[in-house]
């Protein structure tokens, strides 16, 4: 297991979280590690269907983007990835407070990663769950990027030499 950059985060979440839709959405990156994700969305009006709950794709974007998030901190620095596949099951609806999205990589492969993620109430209450498939892209990079400090820190064994 590589040992993810806490610079590189820095950036990511700069950037990422500053992003056109992560902004319209409010969506904040809290966390990533190695195959791990923590998003949060504080619910606002905006957020909101006629019936006075989170709409499904507020859901289905943040289970899409804590999956992704999740797997990217496993594939190599010098590819990117695109979601190719999403299954969601809401399980409870919201109308008021914070969602928390915690992703988990399940397998990162050299074309494919797969990834979960579930959604909660700030009691803890399973919303949402969902899995996400991301294909790896070459010259796919986080618009950006260039200058960044590296992905993954030195192994120990590097560091000995």
């Amino acid at each position: 297991m590589e040992r993810i950059n806490p610079d590189y985060v820095a950036a990511v979440r700069r950037i990422v979280n500053g992003c056109p839709y992560f902004k319209l959405l409010s969506i904040d990156i809290k966390d990533l590690g190695w195959g791990e994700s923590r998003l949060e969305i504080l619910v606002q009006e905006k957020h909101l269907q006629p019936f006075g709950i989170v709409h499904g794709g507020v859901f289905a974007s943040l289970i899409d983007a804590a999956a992704f998030w999740a797997a990217y901190c496993q594939i190599p620095g010098e590819v990117g990835m695109t979601t190719v596949e999403m299954k969601i099951n809401y399980l409870a609806p919201i109308s008021t407070g914070r969602m928390v999205a915690k992703g988990r990589g399940i397998r990162a492969g050299k074309t494919l990663c797969l990834a979960d993620a579930s959604v909660y109430n700030e009691s803890g209450t399973l919303l949402a769950h969902g899995t996400a498939t991301m294909m790896i892209l070459k010259n796919l990079q986080i618009q950006g990027a260039s200058g960044w400090p590296p992905k993954f820190l030195p192994s120990s064994s590097d560091e000995a030499q």
